[in-house]
């Protein structure tokens, strides 16, 4: 939907948890049928802490994840235990990460960053499955990081741009420094394909 359109990126003013929380609520409370992509990590779950008193309806959300390691759900590094924990009560729908599988297109992806300008299971080196279209795959990062050495599942670039919008929320000096060379076209990080060139219009979400 979004091939031949430039990116528009906007930085969002504020940047902190609750200008993310007040995000998710808008897209949420919009009418109709939406779905979702969840980043992985602790940020998510903040939000939705944020959230949890607020009279939404989660009935009309599908939820997926943007990428996941693989392990059990119970495991500390599961993202989608994390998430289903904090909305398996909701009444929203989850849609787990299948390698190979097709992925519809989402109302909102919302996308992290890690310290090497990975997004998703994107890493700058990595072995990875590659598919046509928008699509599930594996991949596994070089090297693989000690805080966590999984192989994960990701949403392809094609999948995690096949959206109405793109939010990145990032937090620190360090990450808005990488994402001002990202921004300037620096084609080492993962996260400047999504910053530039054609797709989805991005909100960035940053805060000390």
């Amino acid at each position: 939907m979004t091939d031949r359109v430039p990116v528009a990126v906007r930085w969002a003013e504020p940047g902190d948890a609750a200008a993310v929380a007040d995000h998710i609520a808008r897209v949420v409370s919009a009418p109709g049928a939406k779905r979702i992509a969840f980043t992985g990590g602790s940020t998510p779950i903040k939000v939705l802490a944020l959230l949890k008193d607020r009279l939404l309806d989660w009935s009309s959300v599908t939820i997926a994840l943007t990428d996941d390691r693989c392990v059990s759900d119970d495991h500390a590094a599961s993202n989608f235990g994390k998430i289903h924990a904090a909305l398996g009560a909701s009444g929203a729908s989850f849609e787990r990460l299948v390698e190979g599988a097709d992925v519809a297109p989402f109302d909102l992806v919302w996308l992290g960053m890690g310290e090497d300008g990975h997004v998703a299971s994107l890493f700058p080196e990595m072995k990875a499955h590659v598919r046509p279209g928008a699509a599930v795959i594996a991949t596994t990062p070089i090297p693989l990081p000690p805080e966590a050495p999984f192989d994960r599942l990701t949403l392809n670039a094609r999948a995690l741009k096949a959206t109405r919008e793109i939010i990145l929320v990032v937090t620190g000096a360090s990450k808005k420094a990488l994402l001002d060379s990202a921004l300037a076209g620096d084609a080492r990080y993962p996260v400047t394909d999504f910053l530039s060139g054609y797709g989805p219009p991005m909100t960035i979400y940053w805060s000390e």
